[in-house]
């Protein structure tokens, strides 16, 4: 996932997608929505938060490698420190941890479709707190969000083998993010972004090691081929290669374009879902994904400018 969307005023540039970001855009959008059923292929054979702590941690040290020897400054300095653990509780430790929670008691596509209810949570926190303004979008988008959450909830609960408390994960999860993107959205940071991602996600694997050899047993860790495929895929493509795009392209992309490519990514772990760990759509889910990328499409699409 994005450690920093830039929504609309977020210093983006406004110039027209090249034809190189669009093919690197729908390969980012692939891989984060694809990674939804991936994660929950994983826990199948492994324990969520050590699933967690094993693909952030090697993740992590792979963008590490990277960035160090494409030359970025890879040590945080001074206060810069607390920068990386103020913005990493929220955007990387609270997202992560709760939304694998989440993953684990519910079908993959509804993880990723509640998941992004974080943008809606985002604008409706800077509301509350920041006094920004509230506007008809946002009172469109709470009512598609309200009700996507509500379609899920009432399956949810009539379901024979409904979790309902993956839905509050999941909520939780897309809270905490929306904190953590309001955080950085105010941070005056002094080193790269790509600095404060790698540690971010550093310091939040040693956390989650830590809470995985407290509360889960030891795995075996004798899995399947698909299984470590899944893995790989976890650290290298979703933590590694979806990184190293985003921070390529982020800063030149229209809002517009952005926020499209986010509506995207719960729609493709949806359908994507189904081929990779059979999990079938309902009506109630597609009905879901409709009301969270309309719900989106209204906090994060600019307003098209007045017409003279």
């Amino acid at each position: 996932m994005p450690s920093r969307h830039q929504g609309p005023g977020g210093g983006l540039s406004a110039h027209p997608i090249t034809r190189r970001q669009l093919w690197a855009l729908v390969a980012l959008t692939l891989m984060w929505g694809t990674n939804w059923p991936m994660m929950k292929y994983s826990l199948r054979e492994l324990s969520p938060l050590y699933f967690r702590a094993l693909t952030m941690s090697c993740g992590a040290l792979w963008l590490y490698g990277f960035y160090r020897f494409k030359g970025v400054r890879m040590w945080p300095q001074g206060r810069e420190w607390r920068s990386v653990m103020s913005l990493g509780l929220p955007n990387v430790l609270g997202w992560h941890t709760l939304a694998i929670l989440g993953v684990k008691e519910l079908a993959s596509g509804r993880a990723a479709i509640l998941g992004f209810t974080m943008p809606i949570w985002t604008v409706l926190l800077g509301v509350l707190f920041f006094k920004e303004k509230l506007t008809s979008r946002i009172g469109l988008a709470v009512l598609a969000v309200a009700l996507a959450i509500g379609l899920l909830t009432f399956n949810e609960f009539t379901a024979l083998s409904g979790k309902p408390l993956g839905i509050v994960w999941m909520e939780l999860a897309a809270l905490s993010w929306a904190a953590g993107t309001l955080m950085m959205r105010r941070a005056h940071l002094s080193m790269p972004m790509e600095t404060l991602t790698v540690w971010m996600l550093i310091l939040a694997s040693l956390c989650l090691w830590g809470l995985a050899f407290a509360l889960e047993p030891w795995p075996v860790w004798q899995f399947s081929a698909p299984m470590w495929g899944s893995l790989a895929y976890g650290a290298l493509i979703n933590y590694g290669f979806a990184q190293i795009i985003w921070f390529g392209m982020a800063r030149q992309l229209p809002p517009a374009t952005s926020a499209m490519s986010i509506m995207a990514i719960p729609l493709i772990g949806t359908l994507t879902a189904t081929l990779i760990v059979g999990e079938v759509p309902g009506w109630q889910d597609m009905v879901a994904v409709g009301c969270v990328m309309t719900a989106i499409a209204a906090v994060l699409l600019p307003r098209r400018p007045p017409t003279v």
